[in-house]
């Protein structure tokens, strides 16, 4: 019986942060999109309006090119299965997620990286031409930004001896001096880079750009219409939710629930949630300041982020 009590909770805990996790990506991006419209003087949509689209995307007929193939179809439902796999496994408002003992740090980014990967196919699947540009740039931003977050996660796997990733966060509970550590403080500091790159944001991608030749994401997607549509959208807002969430528990893991029990948990919850919106915040403030960088020199940036992530590593060496 109290196996079976054991499973239910366990289950419990897995609806709840992946309901937090779909709900909480749309929401995000309307209140990033309105921070922006405040402090460039325009009032802006409503912070619920992203649910409002994905509403009335979903109610839409599904168009999928002709000389497409089931590839094109996978794409969004791909990235959204990955990043709820995740979402369930993962430290967000518990360090006692279910399956946490065999939650790697490495696993999930590859995971996540899968559907990446299968949306960037099924933009060359379409044959078009900007499909492929966008392809083939947003598969060169991952192969210069993948190695920075491999490495950060190495960084911080050194000192605390493992890459569980509920460890990590329960490391940081019980030793706060790994958190103010400059291993830590470096690795996170590339993580952030890469978050920035894989989300399509400000200084690597404009969101909100419609220009042909500069958008990266964008062009991968333009072929999508409908359900499909709504899917990606919904896919990668819950992708930037699930990687700030990490970055704010690795860093500030004060918050998540330790101990079982409803109540713990539900301050668990609260505590995400409140980190989330502070650095979503943050980033929309630091958007409205920032310009787009030029495509070539993306390298630099995120060639900065791998020695970041490399100077964390090489610091947890050192102080070993």
């Amino acid at each position: 019986m109290n196996g079976f009590a054991h499973h239910l909770t366990s289950g419990l805990v897995a609806l709840v942060q992946m309901a937090l996790v779909a709900v909480g990506g749309p929401l995000l991006l309307g209140v990033m999109r309105k921070v922006r419209s405040r402090l460039e003087g325009r009032v802006g949509a409503p912070i619920y309006q992203p649910l409002l689209d994905l509403r009335k995307l979903f109610t839409k007929q599904r168009m999928r090119p002709r000389e497409s193939s089931w590839l094109f179809g996978a794409g969004p439902l791909v990235l959204v299965a990955t990043v709820v796999c995740v979402s369930a496994i993962s430290p967000l408002a518990t360090t006692r997620p279910p399956l946490g003992q065999s939650t790697d740090f490495f696993a999930v980014i590859f995971t996540l990286l899968l559907g990446s990967v299968v949306l960037a196919l099924a933009a060359l699947d379409t044959g078009t031409a900007f499909g492929g540009m966008g392809s083939s740039r947003s598969m060169t931003i991952g192969a210069l930004a993948e190695p920075a977050l491999l490495v950060a996660i190495l960084a911080m796997a050194i000192p605390a001896r493992t890459s569980n990733l509920p460890a990590l966060v329960r490391a940081g509970l019980s030793h706060p001096s790994l958190i103010a550590s400059p291993t830590r403080i470096l690795a996170l500091a590339s993580f952030l880079v890469v978050i920035l790159a894989e989300s399509g944001r400000l200084p690597v991608d404009n969101p909100s750009t419609h220009l042909e030749l500069t958008m990266i994401h964008e062009a991968m997607v333009l072929e999508y219409a409908g359900p499909d549509l709504g899917l990606i959208i919904l896919g990668e807002s819950m992708r930037l939710v699930f990687l700030l969430g990490l970055l704010v528990n690795l860093l500030v893991p004060w918050g998540v629930s330790d101990r079982p029990g409803a109540g713990f948990f539900v301050i668990g919850l609260a505590a995400l949630a409140a980190k989330v919106l502070v650095t979503g915040v943050a980033i929309s403030i630091f958007e409205v300041f920032t310009a787009k960088m030029r495509l070539f020199r993306l390298p630099e940036l995120l060639a900065g982020g791998f020695v970041l992530a490399l100077l964390g590593a090489v610091t947890a060496v050192v102080a070993r």
